[in-house]
């Protein structure tokens, strides 16, 4: 039995040695403690823990028996009940120490997967923000190319407007001249319309892209 408590003890300390270091084998022994916790895994892992728990509880009452005993004869402890005492101190020492290992294993285990899931969040929301940006830089470039279209698509309009207006007034001869302009104006009408959609589409997506961003940097807060 204590050579078993020594091979158990000596896997969980090489165990926490790989949880330190990081190299390949720690991501097989992470992965090997997914599977584990998994299933029925958890229910054999509680079982093993109580049967040594009950086994150290039980060691060091024979312990505390054996010193009672010799307590209330008077005598000394002769050489089968000394060996009796090391060995099971020995046990209940080692027991214990197995326990707390796998406290350990268990600790490093959690906060090792939790380290890597608040990694890969983070991963995410940089990567957001680096599309964000990457989107969000050229469009006040675009509205305001569009913009200075439409303000000279605006003042072409009213030119055409009171030209339209002054061939009116003059004979019928100009009707051609006027009909050509007016259907020169409500092409020009067109397009300040087709612009000005394409202006509104573009605060839509900015303003689309600025929720995401506050989103995104409210969610990196919490």
């Amino acid at each position: 039995m204590i050579q078993l408590l020594f091979s158990l003890v000596f896997a969980e300390m090489a165990l926490i040695v790989t949880f330190v270091f990081k190299t390949p084998l720690r991501k097989l022994v992470i992965m090997g403690l997914d599977r584990l916790k998994r299933g029925r895994g958890p229910i054999v892992v509680k079982t093993i823990a109580g049967t040594l728990f009950l086994l150290m509880v039980s060691t060091v009452y024979n312990v505390v028996a054996i010193q009672r005993r010799c307590i209330l004869d008077g005598a000394e402890v002769n050489p089968t009940d000394h060996v009796i005492l090391a060995t099971h101190l020995l046990q209940a020492s080692l027991t214990g120490f197995s326990l707390f290992l796998a406290l350990m294993l268990d600790r490093l285990h959690h906060y090792i997967r939790e380290l890597r899931i608040r990694r890969k969040s983070a991963e995410s929301v940089k990567k957001q923000n680096r599309i964000f940006y990457d989107n969000r830089a050229p469009a006040p470039e675009e509205i305001k190319v569009l913009e200075d279209e439409m303000s000279k698509l605006r003042g072409m309009v009213s030119r055409l407007e009171n030209q339209l207006q002054e061939k009116s007034k003059e004979p019928g001869s100009a009707e051609a001249n006027a009909m050509a302009l007016k259907k020169q104006s409500e092409g020009f009408l067109l397009e300040y319309d087709r612009l000005l959609e394409e202006n509104q589409n573009l605060r839509n997506q900015l303003r689309s892209l600025d929720r995401k961003f506050s989103f995104s940097d409210g969610k990196k807060v919490m």
